[in-house]
């Protein structure tokens, strides 16, 4: 089974679909945005697949505890974890920063990500198997756009995370890896980057054009396969060539 957290639309939505259609059950999580963890999980049902739909504010390690418990008593297991809820909240000039919005934006975007890995980690060390695969972004590179500074450290500290982690984790025969989605088409773009911003970012991109989501969860569902038995700690790059390292 996967549980993926965020997965009400974009990338968390595209990467439950994908699971599913590999065959995959799936545990879907969402914060507030039931309606798209429906038609989300709707689709999952409508092609055959297996899906528990499970919310969590994922800013209180309480609930994320919680959420990993309702996982596992509906599942029995979790195979594959993916680390995708976050969110940029606001764009917001760092003078203009206050305390409460770092540590909003460092909650949903990297704390998380740890609560919600430091419950399911036992029982994949207990199996000595398992996989996870944390969403960062390229804003972890590069230091983000215009008023992205918070989220932008977040992720970097994620990427960080997923580094640290792996090393610790592969002697247990769980192996951790990230992928940095560069411009993807998703909700994200729609509601914090204006149409000049877009087309901006678009113009840096050699490819010429943004990613899709569905191009972020074949990497994802990649690194939880046997192909990637080997690659530990990695960060993939998706990004149509915008950063090349």
């Amino acid at each position: 089974m996967v549980l993926v957290t965020g997965a009400s639309s974009g990338i968390g939505a595209a990467t439950a679909v994908t699971f599913a259609q590999a065959g995959y059950r799936v545990a879907l999580h969402y914060n507030s945005n039931e309606s798209g963890a429906r038609r989300t999980a709707e689709a999952i049902e409508k092609a055959g697949g297996k899906v528990w739909v499970l919310q969590a504010d994922l800013s209180t390690a309480e609930a994320a505890r919680g959420l990993v418990a309702g996982a596992l008593e509906r599942a029995g297991r979790i195979d594959v974890l993916v680390n995708n809820a976050g969110s940029l909240v606001a764009r917001k000039p760092f003078l203009e920063v206050s305390d409460e919005f770092w540590q909003q934006v460092l909650d949903i975007n990297l704390n998380s990500a740890f609560w919600v890995t430091k419950a399911v980690a036992p029982h994949m060390a207990a199996r000595r198997s398992g996989v996870i695969v944390n969403v960062s972004s390229i804003a972890a590179r590069n230091g983000g756009g215009p008023g992205a500074l918070p989220y932008a450290t977040a992720k970097g500290a994620l990427t960080c995370f997923t580094k640290g982690l792996a090393r610790e984790m592969a002697g247990y025969g769980v192996r951790v890896n990230a992928v940095n989605p560069g411009v993807i088409l998703t909700p994200f773009h729609e509601t914090f980057t204006t149409e000049d911003r877009m087309k901006a970012m678009v113009s840096m991109i050699p490819q010429g054009r943004p990613g899709t989501a569905d191009e972020v969860s074949g990497v994802i569902l990649f690194l939880a396969s046997d192909a990637a038995s080997h690659l530990i700690g990695e960060s993939i790059e998706i990004n149509g060539g915008m950063l090349m390292e």
